[in-house]
């Protein structure tokens, strides 16, 4: 298993990014969060995954062990892939999940595309016992500005969302901080989520 990388931020796509260790290019799916933090020439190290499948190997990329863990740990409950799993943290922090799993708090599940309640109360069934504590993150430092609109839309184009849909999200987004301090990256980006999963 290939549990992290650590090497110099080559290119940032929409749904991953590029590592170069020793000489080659790795492919690194993450999520938006994760890539909003990436610059390329930056130097990283990013826990990761492998996923093997008959016709591919799929890398995932992760800011933290923790993130990587869970991702691991979702993937044990039926009906859950790693597309999913992956898709559960560009929508909660870890420790938001384990809350949830542990707390049977299925309405934080299904803020997630993808799961309804049925798919929420089978994460929670089969999990529940296995989460562990909840860890105590610390925050991470607000964008500056407006640079924060860029990133987010950036994420959620891609994830899925059109460009229209993605300019409405960080417009309502906006709209609600006012002149306020914006949050970080990733509470805006769940934020414009649950916006867009409203719809």
């Amino acid at each position: 298993m290939i549990a992290s990388v650590r090497g110099r931020v080559a290119s940032v796509a929409g749904d991953g990014a590029v590592i170069e260790v020793g000489g080659f290019g790795l492919f690194l799916l993450c999520t938006p969060a994760t890539l909003a933090e990436l610059r390329p020439g930056q130097e990283v190290r990013l826990a990761t995954s492998l996923v093997v499948r008959e016709d591919s190997l799929t890398l995932y990329g992760f800011p933290d062990d923790d993130s990587r863990e869970l991702f691991t740990l979702l993937q044990t409950a039926s009906g859950v892939g790693p597309r999913l799993a992956q898709a559960v943290l560009a929508v909660h922090p870890p420790d938001v999940v384990r809350k949830a799993i542990a707390n049977g708090e299925i309405g934080v599940l299904t803020q997630v595309p993808g799961i309804g309640r049925k798919g929420a109360e089978r994460i929670v069934l089969e999990l529940r016992d296995k989460v562990g504590p909840v860890p105590a993150g610390a925050a991470a430092a607000p964008p500056p500005g407006q640079a924060w609109r860029e990133q987010v839309h950036t994420g959620l184009v891609g994830l899925g969302w059109s460009a229209a849909q993605a300019d409405q999200a960080v417009a309502a987004v906006a709209e609600a901080i006012g002149d306020a301090d914006p949050p970080p990256i990733p509470v805006l980006l769940r934020q414009a989520i649950r916006l867009l999963g409203r719809q």
